[in-house]
């Protein structure tokens, strides 16, 4: 097994678990009271703490991946498996309800970043 596929095995394990852990904590219906509401926003900052930590999760192992591609003369972009990354994502995300055109901006600015990360690894070689 190459690092890539093992990182990559990871990620996918690790965005299992959280994907599983948010979907058996089931979201409020219905906001009622200031409490209620307060609670609703409390649980967004939460998610979002737990999104930030995931893509920093992500990002790291995309820079061991920018290291190995840098030292088998792999190019950082790779279009087909992007491709691939981004179609799984809509997939995904139209499950959840959420927009093809939002998971796309969403894939890029998450690929941007890794791209970067990719490219400092690449210098540090």
């Amino acid at each position: 097994m190459n690092i890539t596929s093992s990182l990559l095995k990871t990620v996918f394990a690790f965005i299992f678990l959280f994907a599983f852990a948010i979907t058996n904590t089931k979201a409020q219906s219905t906001i009622n009271t200031s409490a209620d509401f307060g609670s609703a926003r409390s649980r967004i900052d939460s998610i979002d703490k737990q999104l930030i930590k995931l893509i920093g999760e992500r990002e790291r192992i995309v820079q061991a991946i920018g290291v190995y591609k840098a030292k088998n003369n792999i190019p950082p972009l790779q279009p087909a498996r992007f491709q691939q990354v981004v179609n799984e994502a809509k997939k995904n995300g139209a499950s959840e309800g959420l927009s093809p055109e939002f998971i796309e901006e969403l894939m890029n600015a998450i690929h941007k970043e890794s791209l970067r990360i990719e490219d400092e690894a690449k210098k540090s070689k």
